[in-house]
């Protein structure tokens, strides 16, 4: 299941959490719900969340097994991968 960092726009703090693609919360209330983050009464339900941008899923070639980079960097693309 993905990770995601949201910012609670009641408090400032950033949450990192894990749900499914498909769920996009807009308040604390359907975060908490959806990705069992402890209650806590000093943030009302209805305060808004910002799903933050983060760096999952971009990986640099230097850690790879095998550094070259793929066909389609490299110009040998087959022209479907643009």
């Amino acid at each position: 299941m993905p990770t995601y960092d949201y910012r609670c726009e009641a408090n400032g703090q950033v949450y990192e959490v894990q749900h499914s693609m498909a769920l996009s919360p807009k308040n604390w209330g359907e975060l908490r719900a959806a990705c069992t983050l402890a209650e806590d009464p000093s943030i009302p339900d209805d305060a808004p969340v910002t799903k933050l941008m983060s760096a999952a899923g971009v990986v640099n070639s230097r850690v790879l097994k095998n550094p070259e980079p793929p066909a389609c960097a490299r110009g040998n693309c087959a022209g479907n991968c643009r």
